[in-house]
């Protein structure tokens, strides 16, 4: 048996020493409650609000726009659903390439008959066109949010968080950006950057599962979205989690501590990888815009549809490698990805995501290319 090749980092990613080393008296000895008043739970109040000016700082934004959720799903709910019933928006513009927590969102919203929904038009490389967004915004008569993603978790397309928040100021719509692909790998000034609300995972770059954050702009005022307790300043009920705060905030400050020399490293491995690929599998097309305004750490690559490659996944799989169909919330009910389909519908390919991260080298990638002639 092989060791395992593990080439799905945009799913999860492997905890990194260092944060399980910063969560553990957490886990253990300071286990106070950070609510109580007695000096174990004041300890542990200060874990938390010493990680949230951490989180603030290396975001550009202010502490008190930070929140703790369970993730980048509950995060985007809140938001998507804070900016309806809070702030008045009657029109949501959205696209269809957007992860679940925000697509299946939106349309609860739209069946409720709580709000209009339009999806703006794609680019045959991925990207959102721009004209399409603005003709939106324009023909609306509602106050809109606009819900885009900063990188798309299947494909890689970065989207110009910029130019689409300059265009919903310019008609005064709410902006929420799904950013859990590009924050610990990018760096962010969230204050000079025109967006409402954004949203973070910690174990998609190697903090723990479980923990995330939302950002909401100073000057936006909602409601919380739990409701039973005054944890998160009132906007988040539910003791906090501790140890999953503060292995969050330690991801980010080593993510960005490194992220020159990890990115341009992960980077020659997706340029690698494509070469690879290239040169020894004929007929491979690559989805979405690898080459330009893309994620360093996703590569989608369509195969050409064969009785081998439709077991594709599963055979990797039998030879230790991991990788995915689309994205990681999909698989057992492999309906395919909706991304895919929505940018490439072709029934005579076959679609697999590779996604690296630091601890990946070439040799793997040279391993997989090579299993990848056998099974194709």
């Amino acid at each position: 048996m092989s060791h395992r090749i593990y080439l799905d980092n945009a799913a999860t990613t492997a905890l990194d020493p260092a944060v399980l080393d910063a969560m553990m008296p957490y886990l253990t000895e300071k286990f106070g409650n950070p609510s109580s008043i007695y000096s174990y739970g004041r300890e542990s109040r200060l874990a938390i609000e010493n990680a949230r000016k951490s989180v603030a700082k290396i975001l550009g934004a202010h502490p008190a726009e930070i929140f703790f959720t369970s993730g980048g799903t509950e995060a985007s709910n809140t938001a998507i659903t804070a900016s309806v019933r809070d702030l008045g928006c009657r029109h949501i513009i959205t696209s269809p390439i957007e992860h679940h927590a925000t697509l299946h969102t939106v349309e609860h919203l739209y069946k409720q008959g709580e709000a209009a929904l339009s999806y703006v038009k794609l680019l045959p490389d991925g990207h959102i066109d721009m004209e399409s967004l603005e003709q939106l915004l324009a023909q609306s008569d509602d106050k809109c949010l606009v819900t885009l993603m900063h990188a798309n978790n299947e494909i890689g397309n970065m989207m110009d968080i910029h130019a689409v928040g300059e265009l919903c100021k310019l008609y005064g719509a709410i902006f929420h950006s799904d950013t859990v692909q590009t924050i610990g790998h990018f760096p962010f000034d969230l204050r000079n950057t025109p967006v409402h609300f954004v949203t973070g995972a910690g174990h998609k770059f190697h903090g723990p599962k479980g923990v995330g954050l939302l950002y909401i702009n100073e000057n936006v005022k909602i409601h919380p979205y739990i409701h039973g307790g005054s944890q998160e300043r009132n906007m988040r009920a539910g003791t906090e989690n501790l140890y999953g705060i503060v292995g969050f905030a330690k991801a980010l400050e080593i993510a960005t501590a490194s992220y020159e020399e990890e990115s341009a490293y992960i980077h020659t491995l997706k340029v690698y990888m494509m070469e690879q690929l290239k040169r020894y599998i004929k007929g491979i097309h690559f989805n979405g815009d690898p080459t330009g305004r893309s994620l360093y750490t996703v590569l989608n690559v369509s195969f050409p549809k064969t009785e081998k490659s439709e077991m594709i996944l599963f055979n990797l799989d039998i030879n230790n490698i991991c990788a995915s169909g689309g994205s990681a919330c999909t698989s057992g009910a492999d309906a395919g990805s909706h991304v895919i389909r929505a940018i490439n519908n072709n029934p005579n390919q076959v679609a697999v995501r590779f996604s690296f991260s630091k601890h990946n080298t070439k040799e793997e990638i040279d391993e997989v290319v090579g299993k990848l002639k056998e099974l194709i």
